[in-house]
Formats: structure tokens, C-alpha cells, sequence
């Protein structure tokens, strides 16, 4: 095998991952909440790119002005670069407080001339003063020696940008630091406070502990009598039923705290599972009680609170902001527009940069701000197209499921990725990453635009498929319809749905059953006769049976 040299020429084409492509793919799947929070530290990193400001500062005549990048699929005329006549007359009014201010420092700081002068200009001399009043006197320096400003007692308007309406908010109230004030006044033991404390920090938001208290007594080097010492009077502090192990415990401190812990309702907190399971015969046998007084016992059980420590300061929950808006046109169809609001407006100043070009000498602070310039450059176009994006799949996904937004769920269409994607002519991936933390906001609430992604189900009669949503609708309006004689099973389900075309079996049933959290047809029957059988009752005269008997 002879070994020869030559020179080819290969032709190829590869996709080479630049980080600006990186930037961009990473920007496509961020929500508003964590784009903002991107764009922010890009304004801290890069010199030259700057928030969009309000337009109430005119422009500067015979400067170029710096690239903006609005992120708007309309022209909003009242938009924040519009200098409209209210910036004129604005900024007419600022020239008139300017040249006031200059007027009234030129009088204070006027040289009256000396003694003499004053006396030949006022006609008369410095020394013919009329005293004041011993009254009048007093109540100029009293005037003198009181808080000037209203902010000085610490409240009122300011005209100070440092002044925060937020310092004088009071700070809400955790369950943590509740249990700690009541802490300090039980206990005078610093061992006790101690290990006081070391439980009150393994409380839960709900008020639970966790159910082994070992390890505590363990690490605290004390013994488990003086922890079940310190835990009997941790479960008396306010709210009652705090600091309870399960919810059992829970519920019996309640009612030891109303004195109502008799036996009869020790044995019904002590078998909830079957009173989950409305299994009113056993529990009536267990309590010794009839049914009208085991009515009674479970409506004591039903206004107690499982979760006392939810009453406190919690993790607030974050409030959905739509990425996009769907409205009715004139017309019938769907106007679809981004939020502008969930949208950063960031610019690239220019004009800086061609000033920092003409006065640096070094080659690393060259590249260095090139590369700043690149940088941003790259991502005002990166939001720009990004934005371009979602409005595009965003008003594709509002074309397909357009029986939806007139009709209802019930008329959602079955709905992939591929197909979204062959309509507006990108990657799966791409409509993947757009869809992700995106939401919309219609005439039927706000959705996630995953939402409108649904496997289909096949047509019975060999039709058109059905949406899995569709079908989870139409299982929970049969369930809902449903008489307590007459309970559904998962198999009447199969055949009431097949005969209106939907093709289903009856693991799928059950599996959107459980899904959407609907108990069995068995659970069911249990709870709609149990609520019958209340409503029927409710009319009675309640029983005088006391039990106010000492707590077991």
C-alpha cells in the first residue's frame, strides 16, 4: 500500500453554538420576572446600554440620538419617546422656575451696604425698634423651638426623593417570632428556652412539627421527658393547635382547649380516616353515640382549623402577569398584542461610545468596550426577536384553537408542537422554548400557552379527535351531574362518552379522574348520600345531650 500526499477541498456546513446564539436560545424561555431580572444585571455589566427613559426630557438639537428598541407589535400613540406638547409645555414651565430661582438668591445675597447707608435709605435709625410683646415673644420661640416640617415627626408628604411611604409600614407578623414572644414569657429556664426554641424552629407555615422528636432531644444533649416537658406547653401558646405532630393531635388540642375532648369525641379523632371514608356505622359504634349526635360531633370537627400557623405571614404568592393579550376584534376574529409591560425597553448609547472612542489610548480598553458594544448591540436584537417570536406562535396557537376562545373548552382541538411549528416555519424546539413560562391572558381567563397543547383521543365513530382537556371537561360534567341514587362508574363513564363519540378506556378515565382529584363512584356515593342525609336533617331540633364531661 503506497503512501502519497495531495490537497482536497471539502465543502461543509456545521452549526456552531456562538454564545450570542446561546444568549439568544436562553432568553427565549425566561418569564418576564426572570428577564427582568437578566436585563438588570446586563445594565449593571455593560456601560453602554441604558433603560429607555420616560421622554420627559427633550431631546438635545444636533446630537444623534441613541438606537432604541421597542418591543411593540403596534404604534401606541401615547407612547414614552413621544415628545408631544405636553413635554413642550412641561419643559416651558421648568425655564420659569429656573429663571426665578437665580432672582430671589440675587436679593439675599445683595450687599445692603454699611450702617449708615441703611439709616439714610430707610430714613430712620437702626436703634427705633419697638419691642416685641412678653406674649408675642413667647410664642415666636416656642414657634422656633417646635418641628418646623411635618416630616419631622415622622409622618406626612416630603418633597425629599430619599422620603419611602414603606419604612412606615408595619412588619407582618410570623408565626416564628409569635411563638417566640410567648416563648419568652413561659419559660424562665435558659435550658428550657432553649429547647423552646429549637422546636419553635421546626415548626412548619401550617404549625406542625415533624412527627420524631429523637433527633432534638438528641442533639440538645436533653432528655425526651424534657422535651415532651417543653412540647406540652408549646401546644397551649396561641394559635391553639399549634406545634401538634399530626393531625390528630392537632385537633385534640382545639378541643381540649374548648373543652370539649370528652371520650365519645376522643374516639372520633382518633379514627378520621374513617370518617374521610364517611364510614358513619363504624364511627357510630366506635363513639357509642346516635346519628344525630355524631352529626353534631362532626360538625365540631369540621369548624376546627387543620392548618392554625397558615393565620400568620407566609410566602406570598406571585400574581400571573400575561405575556400576551387576547380581545375580540371588530371584525369577529382575535386581536392578539404583547404586554408591553412585561417587556424591557433598553437602548444602546451611541453617543457615549463615540466619545469613549476619541479619548481612549489603550488597546484593552478598546476591546474591552467593543466587546461592551457587541454585547449589547447583540441583545437588544436577541429581545427583539424574541418578542417577534411569541407574538408569532402566540397568534398562531390563537388561529388553531380558535372554537376555544369562542366556544368554550369543550371545543379544544387537539394540538402539537410539530404542527405550530410547520405553520410558521421554525423547530419544535424553538415553539418549545417560546411556550414555556408564557402566558396569555383571554376572554376565558389566563392560561399557560402549554395549555393549549393536548394529546388527541380518537373519534368513535371514526370523526374528528378529541383534546384530552375536552375529555377531562366533559368526565367532570357527567361526575357533576350525577344524582346520589345514581352514581357513575368509571365504566358508565366509558359508555356515556363513547356515545357521544369520544373512543376512551376506562384506565383512561380513570386516570383523568384522578387527575383532576375526583374520588371513586364509591367515595362519591358515601359523600353525596352523608350530605342528603345533613340536608335532611338539618330541619330538627338539636339534641340537649351535654358533654361537657372532664377532658380524657
Amino acid at each position: 500500500m503506497a503512501l502519497t500526499q495531495r490537497l482536497e477541498f471539502r465543502q461543509s456546513q456545521s452549526l456552531v453554538m456562538t454564545p450570542q446564539l446561546m444568549q439568544a436560545i436562553k432568553l427565549l424561555q425566561l418569564s418576564n420576572l426572570d428577564l427582568a431580572a437578566f436585563v438588570e444585571d446586563e445594565l449593571e455589566r455593560n456601560p453602554l446600554l441604558e433603560r429607555a427613559n420616560d421622554g420627559t426630557e427633550p431631546p438635545v438639537r444636533g446630537e444623534p440620538q441613541p438606537e432604541r428598541a421597542e418591543f411593540s407589535d403596534r404604534d401606541d400613540p401615547g407612547s414614552s419617546f413621544d415628545d408631544g406638547p405636553g413635554d413642550r409645555s412641561e419643559t416651558a414651565n421648568g425655564a420659569a422656575g429656573d429663571n426665578f430661582e437665580p432672582v430671589q438668591e440675587e436679593w439675599l445675597n445683595r450687599d445692603l451696604g454699611s450702617r449708615a447707608e441703611i439709616e439714610q435709605t430707610l430714613d430712620t435709625g437702626l436703634d427705633n425698634v419697638f419691642p416685641e410683646e412678653p406674649a408675642e415673644a413667647a410664642a415666636r420661640t416656642a414657634q422656633d423651638a417646635a418641628p418646623t416640617a411635618y416630616t419631622e415627626w415622622g409622618g406626612g408628604a416630603s418633597n425629599d426623593e430619599s422620603y419611602n411611604l414603606e419604612a412606615f409600614v408595619a412588619a407582618e407578623v410570623t408565626l416564628g417570632s409569635h411563638l417566640a414572644e410567648q416563648l419568652a414569657v413561659a419559660f424562665t429556664a435558659p435550658a428550657q428556652r432553649m429547647i423552646g426554641q429549637y422546636l419553635i424552629d421546626l415548626v412548619d407555615e401550617a404549625g406542625y412539627l415533624p412527627p420524631d422528636l429523637g433527633q432534638a432531644a438528641e442533639r440538645l444533649g436533653a432528655s425526651p421527658e424534657d422535651v415532651e416537658a417543653v412540647l406540652a406547653t408549646l401546644q397551649k401558646f396561641d394559635p391553639p393547635g399549634v406545634c401538634a405532630r399530626n393531625l390528630s393531635e392537632c385537633l385534640a388540642i382545639q378541643l381540649r382547649e374548648q373543652n370539649r375532648y370528652d371520650p365519645a369525641m376522643q374516639a372520633l379523632v382518633e379514627h378520621l380516616d374513617l370518617l374521610a371514608k364517611r364510614d358513619i356505622g363504624n364511627l357510630r359504634k366506635l363513639c357509642g353515640v346516635d346519628d344525630e349526635d355524631l352529626a353534631d360531633m362532626i360538625g365540631e370537627i369540621r369548624r376546627l382549623d387543620p392548618k392554625p400557623g397558615l393565620k400568620f405571614g407566609s410566602a406570598r404568592m406571585q400574581t400571573v402577569v400575561p405575556d400576551v393579550y387576547v380581545r375580540p376584534g371588530p371584525d369577529g376574529g382575535w386581536h392578539v398584542e404583547l404586554n408591553s409591560d412585561t417587556l424591557p425597553r433598553v437602548l444602546v448609547n451611541q453617543v457615549y461610545y463615540s466619545e469613549l472612542s476619541k479619548t481612549i489610548r489603550k488597546d484593552g480598553d478598546k476591546s474591552y468596550f467593543t466587546d461592551c458594544l457587541q454585547n449589547a448591540t447583540w441583545l437588544v436584537r436577541a429581545l427583539d426577536q424574541r418578542a417577534r417570536t411569541i407574538l408569532k406562535v402566540a397568534t398562531e396557537i390563537v388561529r388553531q384553537q380558535d372554537g376555544f376562545f369562542t366556544q368554550g373548552v369543550a371545543h379544544l382541538r387537539p394540538l402539537n408542537l410539530k404542527a405550530v411549528a410547520d405553520a410558521i416555519q421554525m423547530h419544535e424546539s424553538t415553539v418549545s422554548r417560546v411556550t414555556a413560562n408564557k402566558y396569555m391572558a383571554t376572554n376565558r381567563g389566563s392560561f399557560e400557552l402549554k395549555y393549549f397543547f393536548t394529546a388527541s383521543i380518537a373519534s368513535a365513530d371514526g370523526g374528528e379527535a378529541h383534546s384530552a382537556e375536552a375529555v377531562r371537561h366533559h368526565i367532570k360534567q357527567l361526575i357533576d351531574a350525577e344524582s346520589p341514587a345514581v352514581i357513575l362508574s368509571d365504566d358508565t363513564i366509558v359508555e356515556r362518552l363513547r356515545e357521544s363519540g369520544i373512543d376512551i378506556a376506562r384506565r383512561t378515565v380513570a386516570k383523568y379522574r384522578e387527575a383532576m382529584r375526583i374520588p371513586s363512584s364509591v367515595q362519591r356515593r358515601r359523600d353525596k348520600q352523608s350530605m342528603l342525609g345533613n340536608a335532611l336533617s338539618a330541619p330538627a331540633v338539636p339534641s340537649d345531650r351535654s358533654r361537657d364531661t372532664a377532658p380524657a
